[in-house]
């Protein structure tokens, strides 16, 4: 078994700032090589303090707020403007961080906590899932406009 500080929310291990052991085949030909945890010391575990303050500071604080962030999300659909061709075909995808910057001031909504089913290639409406906090999570629609 080895130890490993986690750099990146790994689904069903932890998130980041989190120091787990994993095995060896798994740290060393999976997390590490992306960049996803790096090798646990004692020097490493200075850096852990800040990686947990920047977690906390993107973070929901409590239950309730982010019942109320998700009733605010899923209130409207969020509209995201893309360059598309005539016939409605993007050019290129929306991305998470496109449906993060188009959230702005209804939520503070780190783009890796949004889940996209398939890849956003035409212009239309979209359901993404939205991880707020443990066990909270917003179904947003998005509605993916051609850009003027």
């Amino acid at each position: 078994m080895s130890k490993v500080i986690l750099t990146h929310e790994v689904a069903g291990l932890g998130s980041a700032g989190d120091v787990v052991d994993v095995k060896d085949g798994y740290a060393t030909n999976f997390l590490v090589p992306r960049k996803l945890a790096t090798p646990w010391s004692a020097g490493a575990e200075k850096s852990i303090d800040g990686m947990r303050k920047a977690r906390r500071a993107r973070e929901i604080a409590s239950v309730e707020e982010a019942h109320a962030a998700r009733d605010a999300l899923q209130a409207n659909p969020v509209v995201v403007a893309a360059k598309a061709g005539e016939s409605g075909r993007l050019f290129g995808a929306v991305t998470t961080a496109d449906i993060a910057a188009a959230i702005g001031t209804r939520a503070n909504v780190d783009k890796r906590r949004i889940q996209i089913a398939q890849p956003i290639k035409t212009v239309g409406e979209y359901q993404v899932q939205v991880s707020l906090h443990d066990g909270v999570v917003a179904k947003v629609d998005v509605k993916v406009v051609a850009a003027s």
